[in-house]
């Protein structure tokens, strides 16, 4: 699993595989208006973002989020 984090679109993206390839992702399921789910062709979750993510995730999450 692996987390970074977008200080310009303030969002992050959390990948729960290695990595994502290119047109890997066949759906985006909304949970909220900020929680993205990614699916592959298997309906898997294969990433999530999370938009606004500066008012969602604790504040001290995203300082470490931006160093990496």
């Amino acid at each position: 699993m692996k987390i970074v984090y977008d200080k310009e679109a303030d969002a992050a993206y959390i990948y729960l595989k290695t990595k994502i390839q290119r047109g890997e992702v066949k759906k985006t399921k909304p949970l909220n208006e900020n929680i993205l789910l990614d699916l592959d062709a298997k309906n898997k979750i294969i990433g999530i973002e999370i938009l606004s993510a500066s008012k969602i995730v604790p504040k001290q999450t995203v300082a470490e989020l931006q160093t990496r």
